[in-house]
């Protein structure tokens, strides 16, 4: 018996012990398929003992294919869905890395909302209130990695998925630049918007997932004081009390560490952020207007409602939203070329409880999702860090972000940043 072998058993073990909130968690545990997985990477690491995630364990997210497992994305629609044939590159990757898959975590259904909720499997409260929503749609993911059930969770991002449930339940959530990382078998929402990434309990295991997932090596820069731009009009307006004092809190700990803060307008974006909620829903539509009629007896009602927005869009509406999305990515381009890295709020609030959410969810997903939802629009790279906060049992969460393809600046701004909140 080896260390990786025992360090699965034991983490078997206190999923068997969390009762019903396990099955809120996961969808598929499978002991054994663990335990095998666990041998197989004894072995692959007894042979290679530096590979870069050796021993850790990773729940994977219901969209990303495993061989012999259904894919269902937490939906009662896939359920009887034919097994995958094979892996997902990203999950082949992180095995080949040394991981150990840990089980099918739980969603938002088809990965469609920012709260998590989920009238299926029911909704697990996040980590620092268990009636608290626990972020979504990666809501397995971030509970299973916040609780330290696992030392990584698998998620996608295509509004939010996994920057939301990481700023909630304490943890770092990267959303990479969406062609940096293979998608291929992992279930699509909207093509022009997803993307596979890791939610980890420390930074330096996040980025050490992204190396592994896009092949890119993130070397550590020279230390140096940072030109961080602020928005304003977009991301950092009608935010609650409590966000906004440690948004305040935070700009003064950079300014203080001698970084250069500096104000950047970024109202177009603000002005332009139903464009993703318009493509979005024509994407995911493309995808399951086929399954419509059956949803409406097993589909979880609300998911089923933003699928069929779509409906009351014209080709025109679709063609004029494509094009206010190119020159909104252009416009940022623009804005932000002379800093190093945009911070914002990853949250406009703290997690409501879930009866606030299941009472007024058309208000309070929107919110949830407002200001991850704005990079996802702009195609940007973002991670969002833990902050802890005086007298506060849940830390804020700070949003990091640069143009696509500017994954490794958004990274090392994080190794510059998070040190300064230890």
């Amino acid at each position: 018996m080896g260390a990786i072998i025992d360090k699965a058993k034991a983490a078997i073990d206190r999923v068997n012990a969390l009762g019903d909130l396990k099955g809120k968690i996961f969808t598929e545990f499978d002991e054994d398929r663990i335990l095998r997985a666990a041998k197989t990477a004894e072995d692959l690491v007894a042979a290679n003992p530096d590979l870069p995630l050796a021993g850790k364990l990773v729940s994977i997210k219901d969209l990303y294919d495993e061989a012999g497992i259904r894919t269902t994305a937490a939906s009662e629609l896939l359920k009887t869905a034919a097994p995958a044939r094979e892996d997902s590159v990203v999950v082949r990757l992180i095995k080949e890395a040394g991981a150990v898959p840990f089980g099918r975590t739980s969603m938002s259904e088809f990965a469609y909302s920012g709260v998590g909720l989920n009238p299926h499997y029911g909704t697990p409260g996040n980590v620092f209130d268990p009636e608290g929503i626990p972020g979504g749609s990666s809501s397995g993911a971030g509970v299973s990695a916040g609780l330290g059930l696992v030392d990584i969770a698998m998620g996608t991002d295509t509004g939010g998925s996994i920057r939301i449930p990481s700023a909630i339940n304490g943890l770092y959530g990267y959303k990479p630049s969406r062609l940096s990382v293979p998608r291929a078998g992992v279930l699509p929402l909207a093509d022009g918007f997803d993307t596979p990434g890791p939610l980890a309990r420390d930074l330096e295991t996040a980025i050490s997932v992204f190396e592994v997932m896009s092949g890119q090596s993130v070397p550590r820069a020279e230390d140096k004081k940072l030109r961080i731009g602020v928005p304003v009009n977009a991301f950092t307006n009608d935010i609650s009390e409590r966000v906004k004092a440690d948004f305040e809190m935070i700009c003064d700990t950079l300014r203080n560490a001698g970084h250069e803060l500096v104000e950047i307008d970024m109202g177009f974006v603000a002005e332009n952020a139903l464009v993703t909620r318009d493509l979005v829903s024509s994407e995911a539509k493309a995808i399951y207007a086929k399954d419509f009629a059956a949803l409406e007896t097993c589909g979880d009602p609300y998911v089923l409602s933003r699928l069929k927005f779509a409906d009351s869009l014209t080709k025109d509406d679709v063609i004029a939203a494509y094009a206010k999305r190119t020159d909104v990515i252009a416009r940022f381009g623009a804005a932000v070329a002379d800093v190093d890295v945009m911070i914002a709020p990853t949250l406009a609030r703290m997690a409501p409880k879930i009866s606030e959410v299941e009472a007024d969810i058309e208000t309070l997903n929107p919110l949830m999702l407002r200001n991850t939802g704005m990079l996802n629009l702009l195609d940007a790279c973002a991670i969002s860090i833990p902050v802890g906060v005086a007298g506060e049992t849940a830390p804020a969460a700070l949003m990091i972000a640069a143009t696509h393809g500017r994954d490794k600046a958004v990274l090392n701004a994080a190794r510059l940043i998070d040190p300064l909140f230890d």
